[in-house]
C-alpha cells in the first residue's frame, strides 16, 4: 500500500496523538509536522518528537501559540489570527509525512474553521487516536460519524492505554473500523520501544499489502 502521509487526530486532548505519532514516523520512517501547537511554555511536541527522530524531520509549525488552550483562544491572547489559507502541507519531506492535529476535531482555530477542516483539506488518511478506558465507545464513535459525514477517510483507530478487549471489539463493530494498534503504557520512552510497537501492530500488517 503506498502512503504519502497520514492525519493524526484524538477524541480529546492529552489523548495519546503525540506518542501515536512517534510511533507511526519512526515505524515508517518519515517525517513529523504539527500545524499548530499551542503551549510553550513546557516541552512542545515537536520538541518531544525530536529526541527520537532525526531534526530535519521534525518541520516547523505553521503557528505556534504560547498558552495551552485552544487554538482559538491561545491565538487570541497573543493577538494572532489564524489564517486557515495559509496552511499548506510541506512540499519538501523525507519519507511518508504524519500530520498531528491539535485536541479533537470540533477544536475551533478561528471564528470559522475548525482542526476537522484542516483534516479534510489535507485529504490524508486519518487515524483516530482514543483511549482504551471508559468512555472511548461514545467518543471514538461521535469523532468517526463527525469524520465520515465529511467524506474523510479513516484508516482506522489507534487505542492508547491498558488493553480492553470489550472496547476494542466495540469499536470495531459499531464503529465499522479497524484497531490498527493498541499502545499500552511504555515503561520507557525509546526508540527501539517505539518501533516494536508499530511492527506489532494491525497497521504495519496492513501497510504492507
Amino acid at each position: 500500500m503506498s502512503l504519502k502521509g497520514l492525519f493524526v487526530t484524538g477524541t480529546d486532548t492529552e489523548i495519546g496523538k503525540t506518542i501515536t505519532s512517534t510511533i507511526l514516523t519512526l515505524g515508517l520512517n518519515g517525517s513529523y509536522w504539527k500545524p499548530i501547537q499551542s503551549g510553550l511554555e513546557e516541552e512542545t511536541d515537536s520538541e518531544f518528537i525530536s529526541k527520537f527522530i532525526d531534526k530535519d524531520r521534525v518541520l516547523p509549525e505553521a503557528y505556534s501559540l504560547n498558552k495551552p488552550l485552544s487554538p482559538h483562544l491561545s491565538a487570541k491572547i497573543d493577538n494572532i489570527k489564524i489564517d486557515f489559507d495559509s496552511i499548506k502541507l510541506p512540499s519538501k519531506i523525507k519519507g511518508p509525512l504524519i500530520v498531528e492535529g491539535a485536541g479533537g476535531i470540533h477544536v475551533p482555530l478561528n471564528d470559522k474553521y475548525f482542526i476537522v477542516d484542516i483534516i479534510k483539506k489535507f485529504d490524508l488518511p486519518t487515524v483516530v487516536t482514543a483511549k482504551s478506558g471508559l468512555g472511548t465507545i461514545n467518543h471514538t464513535l461521535l469523532t468517526l460519524e463527525a469524520l465520515r459525514k465529511r467524506d474523510i477517510s479513516v484508516l482506522g483507530v489507534v487505542m492508547v492505554g491498558t488493553k480492553n478487549f470489550p472496547n476494542k471489539e466495540a469499536i470495531e463493530k459499531y464503529g465499522e473500523t479497524s484497531v490498527l494498534m493498541e499502545v499500552e503504557p511504555i515503561d520507557k520512552f525509546t526508540i527501539e520501544n517505539f518501533k516494536a510497537i508499530y511492527d506489532n501492530s494491525e497497521l504495519a500488517k496492513k501497510l504492507l499489502y
